[in-house]
């Protein structure tokens, strides 16, 4: 297969080393910025294109949308247009989505955005616990956390306030809280009904939301917290889930998963996830993983776990978070 990787900043680069460790061979490139394109012929050494049109006519036969997340829909059209297997990063705007998801209907090509937490090692083994240990009994409730730093994000390469992330539309905290939804709808169902807030504490040099938090109560009866921000010193991403028996506690960082019942105590697990790129948290194993569904959908091997419908769904919750957040009023 060859693959057109649409941006070449931090996430199509990662993308580009997805694909060379699955052993692809036929990746381009295409990114409007000379240094980028000069940076991955550099690194990687791939063929770039400065010039859209001059990459698609290359006919790749999928492309992987790295753009910042409001052109996503743009060249998302352009390849159903071109008949062309895509693969979008996680989505933020609803621009074009329906119309996206409509063109998708009959159509023989593979189009579907990113689910990454749904390919983390972390997330297999909690969906397992939660499944087959039947000495938890009931969930109750679930409590998570992730925070991190905006300034440390692309650092030290690019300075947060120059990209997508400082864009009210696009900042960091609006995307992350869908991030994070992907991860819980798939763990505990259908979220019924959510309240929300959203704050800018104003310790960021940028106009964007960077505090947000939702309770949300899930149509099997699980009540859930979430809390996301940009602005903590630490990263996290912890999940804490009380059942009528025990607790889950999960330190997605750390990698590791403690699970207490009466009748068994505590026990521990420590999931491998790959070693983080340099600069970066997260491990390459779940970036990797998530391409290899990719393609495995295209090859018609395995079904991708997610479609724009449902990533639709999760960022009308988010526009319900933000929604009720304005509409707060506090009465002396």
């Amino acid at each position: 297969m060859k693959f057109l990787v649409v941006g070449l900043g931090s996430m199509g680069k990662r993308r580009v080393r997805n694909l060379q460790a699955l052993d692809e061979k036929e990746v381009i490139g295409f990114d409007p910025r000379e240094d980028r394109c000069i940076e991955a012929e550099q690194k990687y050494q791939i063929k770039t294109f400065q010039n859209f049109d001059e990459a698609i006519n290359t006919k790749p036969d999928a492309m992987i949308i790295s753009t910042p997340p409001d052109l996503h829909s743009k060249y998302a059209k352009i390849a159903i247009e071109k008949k062309t297997h895509f693969f979008t990063e996680a989505n933020v705007v609803t621009d074009g989505m329906v119309e996206i998801i409509d063109l998708l209907k009959n159509n023989d090509i593979v189009g579907v955005p990113s689910c990454t937490l749904r390919f983390n090692k972390m997330f297999l083994k909690l969906r397992e616990i939660l499944k087959e240990n039947s000495n938890l009994g009931k969930i109750l409730c679930v409590l998570h956390h992730y925070g991190e730093y905006l300034p440390s994000w692309h650092h030290p390469w690019e300075d947060y306030r120059d990209f997508y992330a400082s864009k009210i539309r696009t900042g960091a905290g609006r995307e992350m809280v869908p991030f994070e939804l992907v991860c819980l709808t798939a763990l505990f169902g259908k979220i019924k009904s959510v309240k929300g807030s959203k704050t800018r504490t104003g310790i960021l040099d940028s106009e964007i939301d960077d505090l947000y938090n939702a309770i949300l109560d899930f149509e099997n009866g699980v009540k859930g917290m979430l809390t996301v921000d940009v602005i903590s010193r630490i990263p996290y991403r912890q999940t804490k889930i009380l059942t009528e028996k025990g607790v889950i506690e999960s330190d997605w960082n750390k990698k590791n998963i403690k699970v207490f019942t009466e009748c068994d105590g505590w026990k521990k697990f420590t999931i491998d996830s790959g070693k983080p790129e340099k600069n970066y948290i997260q491990g390459e194993g779940t970036y990797i993983d998530e391409i290899q569904g990719f393609i495995q959908a295209v090859k018609k091997q395995k079904t991708f776990p997610y479609s724009f419908k449902e990533d639709l769904y999760i960022l009308n919750i988010l526009e319900t978070i933000e929604k009720d957040s304005n509409e707060m009023m506090v009465n002396d």
